[in-house]
């Protein structure tokens, strides 16, 4: 429960003092709620879910279900964006008890998408190149990704990813959750 609080307020981006504003809880309380240092009360639950939109039964249910061992080919969700030429397949997805998730990429050559800011800010990536080229721009640092590199950094800023060459390129992106 207290990771999910804690991930919960950091997807919105806001501090403990954004969040006591929006609960009414104070900060020492919520900040303790987070540490797993408290069990929440029920009022305490309300509030929160409350402040977030969500209903109680939604919060309990993401925090008791645990994550699937195993995330078969046919259920990971493939996403196309034929218009940039991207293709994003979720090999392995977000789980609320889980940090970190897997995602495969493939850009057309020529392909060419900018982000200008990060969905989680200081959220850690892993970029690895599996296949062609890419050019990989974090933050207006430019980097050139051959097939077999890594690069590893924290999103602050805004990225692009861009495929100069002629072929397909593939990638894995490790997203891990501050």
């Amino acid at each position: 429960m207290a990771a999910r609080v804690a991930e919960l307020r950091v997807v919105r981006g806001w501090s403990l003092d954004d969040l006591a504003g929006h609960t009414g809880v104070s900060r020492s309380t919520l900040s303790r709620l987070e540490r797993a240092e408290i069990s929440p009360t029920a009022s305490l639950l309300g509030k929160l879910c409350t402040a977030y939109g969500w209903t109680m039964s939604r919060l309990l249910a993401e925090v008791e279900t645990e994550p699937p061992a195993v995330v078969r080919v046919a259920d990971q969700q493939i996403w196309r964006d034929e218009a940039s030429g991207f293709t994003r397949r979720s090999v392995s997805p977000p789980h609320p008890g889980l940090r970190a998730e897997l995602i495969e990429g493939e850009l057309a050559p020529g392909a060419d998408i900018t982000y200008e800011r990060p969905p989680v800010t200081g959220m850690e990536q892993h970029v690895w190149v599996l296949g062609g080229r890419l050019e990989f721009t974090d933050n207006g640092t430019v980097h050139v990704l051959e097939t077999g590199d890594c690069l590893r950094f924290r999103l602050w800023g805004g990225t692009r990813l861009r495929n100069p060459g002629d072929e397909p390129a593939r990638y894995a992106i490790v997203v891990v959750l501050p």
